[in-house]
C-alpha cells in the first residue's frame, strides 16, 4: 500500500507543461528542435508534457498530443486563428502548471524565440513591405512579448537576443537566455567515413581527389547560394590546379542559379542532390571536404552543427547565429563579409588544406559533441524551474 500511495503523491506531483508549436517534428528547424528537445524534457518524471499543435508526426508514449485548428483562408488569419484556438484549449483544461511556446501565440510563460522579430525579418531579410499577414503576425508576437509577469524568453543564438532586445527595448535583457540547439552526434559515428566518400561520389560520378564542398538549404537565396558561386569562381580562377564540386543538397536544381553557375564558369562543378532522405544527410557530410552556409540571416542554423558533428570543417557568415560556437581557424571558419569573392576563396583554399582539415575537423566535432541535446534539455528544464518557483 505505502508504494501505491508513493507513486500516487509523485503523479500527482508533476508538474503539467504545454508545449505550442503549429507543427511538431516535421521538416524544418523549428519543428524538429521542438521535437528533439520535448521528447527529452518529457523522458523527466518531473513533468507531465503536453503538446499542442495543428501537425505532428512523432507519437512519444511519454506525450500528450492535443489538435489545434488553424484557418488558413485568408492567409492574414493563420497566425492569430492558431494563437487563439491554443489559447483556448489549454484555458479550458485549466490545470498547466507552465507554457512554453515555440511560435506566437497570445500568452505563454516561455518563449523560444527560433527567428528574429517578424518585423526586423520582412524590412531587413526579406526587404519587403508589410502585408496583411505580416501585420497580424506581428500583432500575435506583440501582445505576447509584453503579456505575463514571469515570462522567460529563450533565444537560440546571441544573434536572435541582439535582434530582439532591439525590437523590444522594454524588455530587461535578463530575462533572455541564450540556449543553442542540440545535435545527436551518434547519428554521425554510426557510418564509415570512407564508405559514404566512396558511395557519395560513386553516385554523383565525382573524382575521388577533387574537393567536395556541400551547401544544404531548402531557401537558396537566404542561405547566399549566390556568394559561395562567386566565391567559388574566384578560387577556381586562382587556383585552376584544384578541382572541386559544389554538392547542393535538400532541393531540386533551380534555373536562377544553373544560370549563375553557367556565367561564372562554374556550371560543371555544380552538383544538384535533390531531396535528401532522413538519414542521408549523414553520409553526405561525412563524403565531403568543406560545408558553407554564407546565409543573409539565419537564428542558428542547425546544419553547421551537424556538420560539426560529422567532423567535417564549417565556413559560415557573419550572420548566422552558429557563429556562437565558432573559434574562427580553430573549429571553423567565419567570413566577415560574404560579398568579397576573395575572402571566400581563400577560406576555401585554408581549409582545403590536409593538416589544416584535420586539425579543423577534429575540432569541430569536439564542439558538436558538447552541444548535445541533451545538454539543450538540461538548459531548458532550469528556465522551467526558475518560473515555477516564481509562483
Amino acid at each position: 500500500m505505502r508504494w501505491y500511495a508513493v507513486q500516487a503523491t509523485a503523479i500527482e506531483s508533476r508538474k503539467k507543461v504545454a508545449v505550442v508549436i503549429p507543427k511538431y517534428g516535421l521538416i524544418g528547424g523549428a519543428e524538429g528542435h521542438t521535437a528533439e528537445l520535448t521528447s527529452r524534457i518529457a523522458k523527466d518524471a518531473r513533468y507531465d508534457v503536453h503538446v499542442f499543435a495543428n501537425q505532428w508526426v512523432n507519437h512519444d508514449e511519454n506525450i500528450t498530443f492535443h489538435k489545434i485548428p488553424i484557418i488558413t483562408f485568408p492567409k492574414y488569419l493563420t497566425t492569430p486563428s492558431f494563437a487563439y484556438f491554443a489559447g483556448l484549449q489549454i484555458s479550458r483544461m485549466n490545470s498547466f502548471d507552465l507554457i512554453h511556446t515555440h511560435d506566437r501565440i497570445f500568452n505563454a510563460d516561455v518563449y523560444t524565440m527560433h527567428g528574429i522579430p517578424h518585423k526586423v525579418w520582412v524590412h531587413a531579410v526579406r526587404k519587403k513591405s508589410m502585408s496583411l499577414f505580416d501585420y497580424s503576425t506581428e500583432l500575435v508576437e506583440s501582445k505576447l512579448v509584453k503579456s505575463g509577469k514571469r515570462k522567460k524568453f529563450i533565444a537560440v543564438s546571441t544573434l536572435v537576443k541582439e535582434k530582439f532586445l532591439e525590437a523590444y527595448n522594454d524588455v530587461d535583457p535578463a530575462s533572455v537566455s541564450v540556449i543553442h540547439p542540440g545535435v545527436d552526434i551518434e547519428k554521425f559515428q554510426k557510418y564509415n567515413r570512407q564508405f559514404c566518400h566512396n558511395e557519395v561520389r560513386r553516385k554523383f560520378n565525382i573524382d575521388p581527389k577533387d574537393i567536395i564542398i556541400v551547401f544544404v538549404s531548402m531557401n537558396h537565396d537566404i542561405k547566399g547560394l549566390d556568394y559561395l558561386m562567386t566565391g567559388l569562381a574566384r578560387f577556381k580562377s586562382k587556383h585552376p590546379e584544384k578541382r572541386f564540386k559544389l554538392l547542393i543538397g535538400g532541393k531540386s536544381s533551380d534555373r536562377k542559379y544553373i544560370h549563375l553557375a553557367a556565367k561564372l564558369g562554374i556550371g560543371d562543378a555544380v552538383i544538384y542532390t535533390g531531396e535528401i532522405q532522413n538519414g542521408e544527410i549523414a553520409k553526405l557530410y561525412l563524403a565531403s571536404d568543406i560545408f558553407a552556409m554564407l546565409s543573409r540571416c539565419d537564428t542558428f542554423g542547425l546544419t553547421v552543427l551537424e556538420a560539426m558533428a560529422a567532423s567535417l570543417p564549417v565556413m559560415i557568415s557573419e550572420h548566422v547565429g552558429a557563429k556562437d560556437i565558432i573559434r574562427h581557424g580553430e573549429n571553423g571558419f567565419i567570413i566577415g563579409n560574404e560579398k568579397n569573392p576573395d575572402e571566400i576563396a581563400h577560406a576555401i583554399f585554408f581549409l582545403s588544406k590536409d593538416d589544416v582539415k584535420t586539425s579543423i575537423a577534429k575540432e569541430a566535432c569536439l564542439t558538436a559533441s558538447k552541444n548535445s541535446w541533451e545538454t539543450t534539455a538540461k538548459k531548458t528544464k532550469d528556465i522551467y524551474d526558475l518560473c515555477l518557483t516564481q509562483e
